[in-house]
């Protein structure tokens, strides 16, 4: 009886499953499969961002700056929130960065800022999908958005901790926020800052360091309501390094936890990249590096592995250009290095192509590449070697002395139809675009400030194999800051990247933020019930 039945109960859910299946059907026997309909373009329902933790250090300000696009289609007009809420606290394997190391002071010179001064803007704001469940922590938000087309800022509390956000209805789609740190004293002064990352199961950081000069953490975020389970495995330029620690990180539901990539191994290297995997549930995935010498910034995910990839936005005054690349896969990669700057592309003297090993890290100082004029590092398969995926990174470096700054710029995806940088301010920004293959037009649309000003747009051309590197329209009348939304227009695929530059004390503060597609819409198939994919041909 009891077989009986289940059979039944799985006939019934196998029947109830395929009627509203879209699918492709023989007609009249024939067996031409007609044309599915083309799916339609909708704005996701829901966005998620994670900010890692910003430290502790008492000389350090940080600001988040969150923002959605106004929609494209009355899909996305109707009613939404979007808030981002502290992390619950949590464990800390491998130390955690404090105010003495990291980017903390140095000689204690400054006084910790008063509550009044941290207090966040916004907290009075309700949250907004802050509580997803019974169990997430019931908390204030940090930052409440209530509209499109203008964002909002506000300061870190008293006891920065990573964020967690979500963004629901009209603010989802496109919808991002950036952290932003500065810091004058300490191991990691400078600037620092992030787009804040979307939880996932897979990342690949390139870039990242285990030598004695630097201090690097990967922050893992867990937005869900259960425990995520996350193993860091590190390869140098040997291959594999050991590591006893590096697996099974448990990260508890609603938290954040950092990880000193020094402790879990006792190979030290200056070029690592380290994969980020989980065995269950998804986390945010980000890298702090701090080193004494030049300063510290954020290290976000490289793209996926891809025989191509383009690094954007490689300032003109760099000093010092590093290429960081890993190939995953089981063959060894070949591959041909371009600089493509204002005229067109050129290969650096020296480093006209790169070997890279299977599963180890291979790195290639490039010096002042740039020469003086901005530009993009475009990394392509050569000719004799076959097309084997990689990932990849640089580390810029800016300044001279005591006054240099770093900044990663990892490889990223292309703009494809949308894509959305915030903070920027009245001065300091360059957005850099490149278009490797075609030209192609890119409109600029800089928002309206946070405390006032007007939205403004401009088009922009890019010639095919170059580099357009130049400040942003600004908007009229801006107070506070803005964020800048880019769309290709047409052509072929353009990549892009924010510079955003505050020197302060003598140092060169600059930090780099690659602009991926915002995935601001999503792909639908129209479906049908159709009974006729149960009957044979026969």
């Amino acid at each position: 009886m009891n077989r009986t039945t289940l059979s039944l109960g799985a006939a019934v859910v196998a029947l109830a499953a395929v009627t509203g299946i879209a699918s492709v059907t023989s007609s009249g026997g024939g067996g031409t499969a007609a044309a599915a309909a083309a799916p339609r373009k909708l704005p996701v329902q829901r966005s998620s961002g994670l900010c890692p933790s910003p430290g502790d250090s008492q000389t350090a300000d940080t600001t988040y700056t969150s923002f959605t696009p106004k929609g494209t289609s009355a899909a996305s007009d109707g009613a939404g929130a979007a808030a981002l809420v502290p992390a619950a606290p949590a464990p800390t394997p491998g130390g955690t960065p404090s105010a003495s190391k990291g980017s903390g002071d140095k000689g204690g010179s400054k006084d910790k800022k008063s509550s009044k001064d941290k207090t966040p803007k916004s907290s009075k704001s309700p949250s907004a999908g802050a509580s997803s469940s019974p169990s997430a922590p019931a908390q204030k938000p940090v930052l409440s958005l209530k509209q499109p087309g203008t964002p909002v800022t506000a300061t870190a509390p008293d006891s920065p901790t990573a964020l967690i956000g979500t963004a629901t209805g009209a603010l989802a789609p496109g919808w991002t926020t950036q952290e932003t740190t500065t810091d004058d004293v300490g191991n990691g002064r400078g600037l620092a800052a992030l787009t804040c990352t979307a939880p996932d199961t897979d990342f690949w950081l390139p870039g990242a360091s285990t030598a004695s000069s630097r201090e690097d953490y990967v922050h893992l975020t867990n937005p869900d309501d259960s425990t995520a389970v996350v193993d860091l495995q590190m390869y140098g330029k040997n291959g594999v390094m050991k590591s006893d620690t590096g697996e099974g990180i448990p990260v508890p539901a609603h938290s954040s936890v950092p990880v000193l990539l020094s402790t879990l191994t006792s190979q030290a290297e200056d070029d690592v990249t380290v994969h980020v995997t989980t065995r269950s549930g998804r986390v945010g995935a980000a890298l702090r590096a701090s080193d004494a010498k030049t300063g510290g910034d954020w290290l976000v995910p490289s793209a996926d592995p891809s025989p191509t990839l383009v690094m954007p936005g490689i300032p003109d005054d760099a000093s010092d250009v590093r290429l960081v690349v890993y190939a995953p896969g089981q063959n060894d990669a070949d591959l041909n290095l371009k600089l493509a700057g204002p005229s067109g592309g050129i290969v650096p003297a020296g480093h006209e192509s790169l070997h890279v090993k299977s599963g180890m890290t291979a790195s290639v100082d490039l010096g002042n590449v740039t020469r003086g004029e901005a530009g993009s590092l475009i990394l392509s398969p050569s000719q004799k070697g076959e097309a084997t995926p990689v990932v990849a990174a640089l580390r810029v470096t800016r300044g001279k002395g005591d006054g240099k700054d770093m900044a990663f710029i990892p490889a990223t995806g292309p703009v494809a139809s949308r894509a959305t940088v915030a903070d920027n301010r009245s001065k300091g920004s360059t957005l850099s675009l490149v278009a490797p293959d075609k030209a192609a037009q890119v409109k600029v649309t800089a928002s309206a400030g946070s405390k006032g000003g007007e939205q403004t747009q401009k088009t922009y051309t890019v010639k095919a194999g170059t580099t357009l590197a130049f400040t942003p329209p600004v908007p009229s009348g801006l107070k506070g800051s803005y964020a800048l939304t880019v769309q290709t227009v047409s052509g072929g695929p353009v990549y892009a990247a924010r510079t955003l530059s505050l020197p302060k004390g003598g140092i060169s503060m600059f930090t780099v933020q690659t602009l991926p597609d915002d995935r601001g819409t999503v792909s639908v198939p129209k479906a049908r019930q159709d009974l006729s994919i149960l009957q044979g041909d026969g």
